[in-house]
């Protein structure tokens, strides 16, 4: 098989409704033949995959976890093998979800993507308590700030925003 017939998907998993998952995203975890997911992806929302190898990925701070540079590895194993691949991630994939590094890795080893959003915590939560993160007279601006940096850098930037929205 040549990688011009794989495609790999990243896939936003949502807040951890499974019921929260696009129709899309559903439709893709049905035809794929491996995914790799994250911790923060619902279990029920993996198992959707039922003809597919399923690959726990996830990172855990400070324990023993998969590596992104082995993430890497394992997409590009299954791309040689594979034809369909999920990378299901918490969330929205794009937001605090390593999506920028895997997408410059797939496209540095030529293997097609396709981005799927996902909802992310960081609006849904707010939203299932009833708190708004915008609001007319409020707050008209939002930050969505991480709390995890690279090398555990202490001393943070923090943004100014009328809403302030700390992940991780």
């Amino acid at each position: 098989m040549t990688m011009d017939n794989v495609i790999v998907y990243l896939i936003g998993a949502g807040p951890g409704d499974p019921e929260l998952l696009t129709i899309k995203a559903q439709r893709l975890l049905k035809a794929a033949d491996v995914v790799l997911y994250d911790y923060l992806a619902h279990p029920n929302a993996v198992m959707m995959a039922t003809k597919a190898i399923k690959v726990c990925v996830g990172k855990k701070k400070g324990a023993n976890s998969m590596k992104q540079d082995d993430i890497h590895k394992l997409m590009l194993e299954y791309a040689k093998t594979s034809k369909v691949i999920v990378r299901l991630k918490g969330g929205d994939p794009m937001i605090f979800g390593r999506c920028g590094e895997e997408m410059a890795f797939l496209k540095q080893h030529k293997i097609h993507y396709e981005i799927v959003p996902g909802i992310t915590s960081a609006i849904a939560a707010p939203t299932y308590a009833g708190i708004p993160i915008t609001h007319r007279g409020h707050s008209q601006s939002v930050a969505f700030v991480t709390a995890t940096r690279a090398n555990d850098i202490q001393n943070m930037n923090i943004p100014t925003a009328d809403t302030l929205i700390i992940m991780m």
